[in-house]
């Protein structure tokens, strides 16, 4: 069931009007059952799986909390057993491939092994909370009381299929205050506009842009680098706006039954380094990733080396978790150094009283910006492109700048902006420029919750402008959230 769909235009306020006309006590059993409906609409046999894995996690959580001896050797257990689900259903297909293709290197004949695992819908998200929780109860919180509570920290249904990612004290804490809400119209005036804001970034924005990204990627050696760029910057604010919009719809529906989800994303292509593009960036997985394996590792506390390594190791496997392939591995490595050149740049700052100075200067932070919304795109060059070979010889093309243009053979124009290319295609080029144009004004309007402190009539306006937007402009087809695959 897709957020953009009509199934769910229906589902939500079904369950909002439940939610708040059924007996209290009746209110999270409700959320809980339509939270399963939701995701069995997907493929139903995949709910045995989750309400396995929510059933393992909640009573070894109990016997975790329970137990005074052997604590380290229980907590352990309990991650190996959420980590082998994830690796059997993620990654067996992926691990089967590649040791055929080193059979192949070794032997000189691929003896094709292959496996064909389905992958669970969401089963990254689920996993990575059931680890977060295991951690807090060997940290020495106390577990969730009620399985009901529990089995609906996972499975919430704004949150199920992408996040963000829940951090379970915060969460169980406002469902715990269920028999206190009372149904205020500030939520519908905080979620509804939410929701459309939501589905004008998906529908009228990355779904116009994927148009152009769909049409390169086929053969992105077929461009030069002008277009490349192009291709990057599409992609950029299309996976952006694509999984910004998913949050953002998930936040306003969540927020019409009185609950609030954590943010998720805070203009991460106005960020001047790159450890400032994480923090804006799908906050609730880099703040997991920091909690639960670079601090792990050892984090910032044992010297520049071993700093450098977590760093790296970090999101080598966070590359690695967006999905099964070395296309993603190889993203994770280049943000880990990113991160690694950055750290070791403000290092060098210290040490040059002229240089500390100049990197105090608007200019610098300007520039600054620049280069990281650049350095950015050429990772995600590695997270569209899955073949390795093609992905290097588009980064090559985009830094070289060569060759500078391509022409189509029959009309001697751009291969870009060839005249039998559909007029959307021309759309989704005009918009990723007014994009790039309009990135940094758009986010300093934003800081300055200039559209949150705006008069009830105008936020009204604004609705119904980007619905009317959304019916005209929006692709005939919609694209499944980027996401959904991880």
């Amino acid at each position: 069931m897709l957020f953009t769909s009509l199934q769910y235009l229906l589902f939500l306020p079904a369950c909002v009007l439940l939610y708040w006309i059924l007996p209290r006590q009746l209110r999270l059993g409700m959320l809980l059952i339509a939270s399963w409906y939701f995701y069995m609409s997907w493929m139903p046999v995949f709910i045995l799986l989750i309400v396995f894995m929510t059933a393992f996690n909640y009573f070894w959580g109990a016997y975790l909390n329970r137990s005074v001896d052997n604590r380290k050797t229980i907590f352990t257990i309990g991650i190996v057993a959420n980590l082998l689900c994830l690796g059997v259903f993620k990654y067996a297909n992926f691990a089967v491939n590649s040791a055929s293709s080193v059979a192949g290197l070794i032997g000189g004949h691929d003896p094709g092994w292959t496996v064909n695992i389905v992958l669970p819908l969401a089963i990254s998200f689920f996993t990575f909370e059931f680890i977060h929780y295991l951690f807090e109860i060997y940290r020495g919180n106390k577990p969730i009381q009620s399985f009901v509570l529990f089995a609906l920290f996972a499975s919430f249904f704004p949150t199920q299929i992408a996040g963000p990612i829940k951090r379970y004290p915060d969460f169980v804490a406002q469902m715990k205050e269920h028999e206190n809400k009372r149904f205020s119209l500030s939520m519908l005036d905080e979620g509804v506009p939410l929701i459309v804001l939501g589905f004008a970034k998906k529908l009228l924005l990355a779904d116009n842009l994927a148009v152009v990204v769909n049409m390169m990627a086929k053969q992105p050696l077929a461009y030069g680098a002008p277009e490349l760029w192009l291709f990057a910057y599409a992609f950029a604010f299309q996976i952006y706006f694509d999984f910004c919009g998913y949050t953002d719809i998930a936040r306003g529906s969540a927020m019409l039954m009185g609950y609030k989800i954590p943010l998720n994303f805070n203009m991460p292509y106005i960020a001047n380094n790159m450890s400032n593009f994480w923090h804006r960036w799908h906050i609730s997985l880099s703040t997991w990733l920091r909690d639960y394996l670079f601090i792990p590792l050892g984090g910032s506390r044992n010297g520049a080396w071993q700093t450098n390594r977590n760093l790296f190791l970090t999101m080598a496997l966070g590359g690695l978790w967006h999905g099964a392939s070395w296309n993603f591995a190889v993203w994770g490595v280049f943000h880990g150094l990113a991160l690694i050149v950055h750290r070791q740049f403000g290092l060098l700052k210290e040490k040059f009283d002229w240089l500390s100075s100049f990197c105090k200067t608007k200019w610098w932070n300007l520039a600054s910006i620049l280069i990281t919304f650049h350095v950015v795109c050429i990772g995600w060059v590695f997270f569209v492109v899955p073949d390795m070979g093609t992905a290097f010889g588009v980064v090559k093309r985009m830094i070289l700048l060569r060759p500078m243009f391509t022409f189509a053979e029959q009309s001697g124009q751009f291969l870009v902006l060839r005249q039998e290319l559909p007029i959307t295609v021309m759309v989704a080029i005009l918009l990723c420029g007014i994009l790039l144009v309009a990135n940094f004004p758009v986010s300093i309007l934003k800081e300055k919750n200039v559209f949150g402190r705006a008069p009830s009539f105008l936020k009204a306006a604004y609705c119904c402008i980007l619905i009317l937007l959304m019916v005209t402009f929006q692709p005939d087809k919609s694209e499944p959230f980027i996401y959904f695959q991880f």
